[in-house]
């Protein structure tokens, strides 16, 4: 019984301490799935009382709620799970963070090594289960409570903490082996627990009971580029006088305002993804071009749009038009900028990677080419170089918006353009893989109103994002919408559940055609025999049910008025609200072509000019 009382006594100063040290590193959030051999770390984080527990029984669905949570507040929060195959559920979620770049603190139980690899229940090998898609494994130390042990659980906190938020973020795995029995000894108080651990520390004061300062404090430096370097990109943008930037998906956007200003004093157009969050601005800047993925189709505009020189911030585009450009011309100086030290170039034509945090880098250049401007004559951008972009940039959106006002069916590409409307300022949009995001690119224009638009592209999977989206309410000030596919839907069904739990508010807009609608844009569809079977994936599901389960309201939509009808109830009840807008595939693929076709007429009548300008 002595050993008992003293195994409980340790566990819960050794978990209590790096709980502790978790929240004095920043983490706030702590996401739970219920389970035996977790209970020293759930139970101390309860007991605890200081960040916030979100239960979810689902780890796949976890993992995922997590995820959404840490993408919204740009720092890490914790995940917890028992042993076995619940560890093994959070690899997705940890796949498209670790691509994605969240931080998140992944804290999976064990079984104790004597217990490993002998047949017992619930055990599997998790010493680095994750492999490489995670930033850092540790396996932990059986608890005690000695005073070295004691350091080492709080510097391993930090630790964790701060290589999951170190560029490029992205999440950590530490494994805990727990012994019986597993319930903490609670007797021993919550500030003697600070108390004895706080002696170790090397800094720092106890203010009622508790550790006023982390353990370790973990500084990291803005990443910089030598003067000389700084010197010779400047020379290179001001003898480019047909340059472009290019915003990716950006997990950072405190750099937006010195992009801006860099491409005003270049004469740059910027190329501007959806995801980074240059589109939805109160003051949108007339260089933002957001059309690109409709007009780089025609080959006559790519061919007249030669560049001089690329400068590509975040991640790779989505738009494939945009991709088929730069393919074109492999010989265009391609300057890649990344804050971490990742190879972010499927197309291997980058000519620089420079490895500088965007927001400094933008501003020295900025600086330094108005010094060389004040000091001698530089090269001024090439004549009607950005207005050519501007100009097809708007026949461009304004040939799509009349074409769609001719459709008389629900059509999904216009379901962006009514967001652009509808959405509330300030609000955030969550965007789903496979066609939403692709629509979203194409159709959605720049807004002179704060919507933050998210989604998960760090490897471009459909599981989850009920779940990412639904975390991000959790902790987002702002009302948020999902956009997603009947398929994405099926796929996280489970993730409805914090809805229902919490009374989280979350508008679902539902695309629903019944399949896999992306590959009737595919080589594939040329292949009837099997395509339905092996691609199609019709379900033929009635989500109603679903929904009413989780105790959310569903409404199928049957034209525009009645959805702008049914979104403007949705923003001002709150809850979880799902949106069905049915479409029909075969016909969405014909009116994407008949756009397409519409704005290379438009352009038509003003490429010679725009040429000529």
């Amino acid at each position: 019984m002595e050993t008992i009382m003293k195994t409980n006594r340790e566990a819960f100063l050794y978990v209590h301490a790096f709980i502790d040290e978790l929240y004095n590193s920043g983490v706030r959030h702590v996401v739970i799935s219920p389970g035996s051999r977790s209970t020293p770390l759930a139970m101390t984080a309860a007991e605890q009382g200081k960040m916030k527990l979100w239960i979810h029984v689902d780890e796949r669905s976890a993992g995922f709620f997590a995820l959404g949570m840490s993408k919204v507040l740009a720092c890490p929060v914790a995940l917890v799970c028992t042993s076995g195959t619940a560890a093994a559920n959070y690899f997705p979620a940890v796949v498209e963070a670790f691509y994605g770049r969240v931080p998140l603190i992944v804290l999976t139980a064990d079984r104790p090594h004597e217990l490993r690899d002998v047949g017992a229940p619930q055990t599997i090998n998790q010493l680095h289960l994750f492999g490489q898609h995670v930033k850092w494994f540790m396996e932990m130390a059986v608890p005690e409570s000695s005073q070295p042990l004691l350091h080492y659980v709080r510097s391993t906190a930090n630790r964790a903490v701060a290589t999951a938020c170190s560029s490029p973020a992205g999440p950590v795995h530490l494994n805990f082996p727990f012994r019986e029995p597993l319930v903490p000894d609670f007797s021993v108080s919550e500030s003697s627990a600070s108390e004895t651990s706080v002696r170790h520390l090397r800094r720092g004061s106890v203010v009622e009971g508790r550790a006023a300062l982390s353990q370790v404090q973990v500084t990291e430096g803005v990443r910089t580029l030598p003067g000389h370097t700084l010197e010779a990109l400047a020379d290179r943008l001001l003898s480019a006088p047909k340059g472009l930037i290019v915003c990716g998906p950006m997990e950072n956007t405190r750099c937006l305002k010195a992009m801006i200003a860099l491409a005003e004093q270049l004469g740059y157009p910027i190329l501007a993804d959806p995801l980074s969050n240059l589109r939805c601005v109160r003051d949108v800047s007339p260089v933002i071009i957001d059309a690109y993925d409709a007009f780089l189709r025609d080959s006559r505009v790519a061919e007249s749009l030669k560049p001089d020189l690329i400068l590509r911030f975040g991640a790779m585009p989505v738009s494939k038009p945009y991709l088929h450009y730069v393919q074109r011309y492999p010989d265009c100086v391609h300057l890649v900028v990344d804050a971490g030290h990742a190879w972010r170039d499927p197309t291997h034509l980058a000519t620089d990677m420079l490895y500088a945090d965007p927001e400094w880098l933008c501003e020295a250049l900025h600086k330094l080419l108005g010094q060389h401007r004040a000091g001698r004559k530089g090269t001024k951008a090439a004549s009607g170089w950005l207005g050519q972009w501007q100009v097809i940039n708007r026949i461009t959106r304004e040939a799509m918006r009349r074409e769609m006002e001719r459709f008389n069916s629900l059509f999904e590409g216009r379901l962006f353009q009514e967001l652009s409307e509808l959405m509330p300022d300030p609000s955030l949009l969550y965007v789903g893989n496979s066609m939403p995001v692709r629509d979203l690119d194409t159709f959605f224009p720049s807004v002179s109103k704060k919507v933050r638009v998210m989604g998960n592209r760090g490897t471009n999977g459909i599981d989850g994002l009920i779940s990412s989206a639904l975390g991000a309410s959790g902790v987002s000030q702002e009302p948020v919408v999902l956009v997603l596919g009947d398929l994405s839907f099926y796929h996280d069904l489970n993730g409805l559940l914090p809805a229902k739990l919490y009374n989280l508010n979350l508008t679902i807009i539902l695309v629903n055609n019944d399949g896999g609608g992306i590959f009737s844009f595919l080589p594939q569809a040329e292949h009837p025999r099997h395509f339905e079977t092996l691609f199609g994936t019709p379900l033929g599901l009635e989500y109603r049910h679903a929904v009413n389960m989780y105790g959310g309201s569903f409404t199928r939509i049957d034209s525009w008025a009645e959805f702008r009808d049914t979104f403007t109830t949705a923003m001002s009840s709150g809850g979880l609200n799902v949106i069905e807008v049915p479409t029909e595939r075969k016909s969405n693929v014909e009116m994407h072509r008949r756009i397409w076709k519409a704005v290379s007429a438009a352009i038509t009548d003003v490429l010679p000019r725009v040429g000529d300008t």
